[in-house]
């Protein structure tokens, strides 16, 4: 089972080694880590996506808590969050393909922010499962390069993971 985990840091060195070895400890994979600045400088928030069955999640989340520079902890429910991914493709461009390639990007509210004869790079934003089905409509026209973000998720309305 996928889980989204929130984790609000103390803005120190050596914290994101910290929490990316207990889980090497622990014998889990990451799936995406992303690690960014919160509205306070002296905090950060780290989105990491795992799988693993409910018991695995629990003991992770226990642990996280224990860490010196770990504040708050939060499982982010797909119902009552927000989730989102940047990815940027490049995408062979011929004469043949050209047109699909713009007629996908339209299609999946896409950005071409690079363009030339022989490539085209596109940046797509959306929840995770946008970014798969639009990697599986380029792999026929040719990737030739792609990287991805990670998991960005924040709980809707009011609620915080400072509360």
């Amino acid at each position: 089972m996928r889980s989204v985990i929130s984790v609000y840091v103390e803005n120190k060195y050596g914290v994101l080694t910290r929490v990316a070895g207990l889980f090497m400890r622990r014998g889990f994979n990451i799936d995406s880590l992303t690690v960014g600045e919160t509205e306070n400088p002296a905090y950060s928030r780290m989105t990491i996506t795992m799988n693993g069955d409910d018991y695995a999640r629990e003991q992770l989340v226990n642990q996280l808590k224990k860490l010196h520079n770990v504040k708050r902890v939060k499982v982010l429910e797909s119902e009552t969050s927000v989730e989102r991914e940047l990815m940027l493709i490049k995408v062979r461009s011929t004469p043949e393909n050209r047109s699909e390639v713009m007629a996908a990007a339209e299609i999946y509210r896409a950005k071409i922010i690079d363009y030339n004869t022989d490539a085209m790079c596109v940046e797509v934003t959306g929840e995770p499962s946008k970014i798969k089905a639009f990697i599986e409509v380029m792999k026929p026209l040719g990737i030739l390069e792609m990287c991805r973000t990670g998991a960005v998720a924040l709980e809707r309305g009011d609620n915080t993971i400072d509360r």
